[in-house]
């Protein structure tokens, strides 16, 4: 009895975290949400009420009419999806080579990615701008996705090196034998195996290069060129205080696209484990 007394209580305590977690991440979300669906003159009402008088689900086509955001939004999955590719392009034979081979100052630049991900893009974004200047890249996608890559390759490294040193190495052997070169023991052996973590590796660059502010705000001067976090400030400069109603509903519009990239990929991510588990 005392044995699931005890059992009762930690899950209570859990349960008691998980919501105040949840109002504290999710009553902003939800507050923003009600926002975007008020009238103006239910903007600043008091009481306030989550649950609007008169729904004005009207407001997303008023953004969307009223603003640029669907090229904003294009330019951010532009700027995503070569991120990604490009982070994974580097970072996936770069961990392999971390996991799989010992060589001279392997320890110290690993260290040297772990610091170098302990670097805030605000300490370098002033530097970068003098640089992306002098090589004609400022106000280009090109430099901002270059940008990028070099700011995520640490940490997607040492993401990836934790996924392939759980992989015995006599898989990598196995295929040699057969007749593989160590390139193509990593790409057709040890990738496919690995896939639950290229996809994690491949939600945290998305959702870093969707929210990224700082980076594409000092390089990107011209509206057209703006991805969703930079454009939704511009919009912003051009509304009103009446107009928080529409500001409210371009954030919720940027929210989207993220979350459901997570939802999507984390149920790829179960269904392969579950594969996994059951093969195995």
């Amino acid at each position: 009895m005392r044995g699931r007394k005890g059992l009762d209580s930690t899950s209570a305590f859990i349960y008691f975290s998980f919501a105040l977690i949840i109002i504290f991440f999710g009553g902003p979300a939800i507050w923003v949400f009600s926002l975007s669906l008020r009238v103006p003159a239910e903007i600043f009402a008091f009481p306030p009420r989550i649950i609007p008088s008169i729904v004005a689900w009207w407001n997303y086509m008023d953004v969307w009419r009223l603003s640029d955001m669907g090229l904003y939004m294009y330019n951010s999955f532009k700027i995503i999806f070569f991120t990604v590719f490009g982070v994974l392009l580097v970072a996936v034979p770069a961990s392999y080579a971390y996991s799989r081979f010992q060589f001279r100052g392997r320890q110290s630049t690993l260290f040297g990615l772990l610091v170098f991900q302990m670097i805030s893009p605000l300490v370098i974004a002033i530097p970068l701008y003098r640089y992306m200047d002098q090589m004609g890249l400022l106000d280009t996608h090109i430099g901002v996705i270059m940008v990028y890559i070099a700011v995520q390759i640490p940490f997607t490294t040492w993401l990836l090196k934790g996924f392939f040193d759980s992989i015995p190495r006599s898989l990598d052997e196995a295929a040699m034998i057969d007749g593989c070169s160590r390139y193509s023991a990593m790409v057709r052996v040890v990738a496919p195996i690995s896939a639950p973590g290229i996809t994690a590796a491949t939600i945290f660059n998305a959702i870093m290069s969707w929210s990224q502010f700082i980076i594409p705000f000092i390089l990107l001067t011209r509206s057209h060129n703006f991805p969703v976090a930079v454009g939704i400030l511009h919009f912003q400069d051009v509304t009103t205080e009446t107009q928080l109603h529409l500001l409210a509903a371009a954030s919720v519009m940027a929210m989207v696209p993220p979350i459901l990239i997570f939802i999507g990929l984390q149920g790829f991510v179960v269904k392969v484990l579950i594969s996994g588990a059951v093969k195995g």
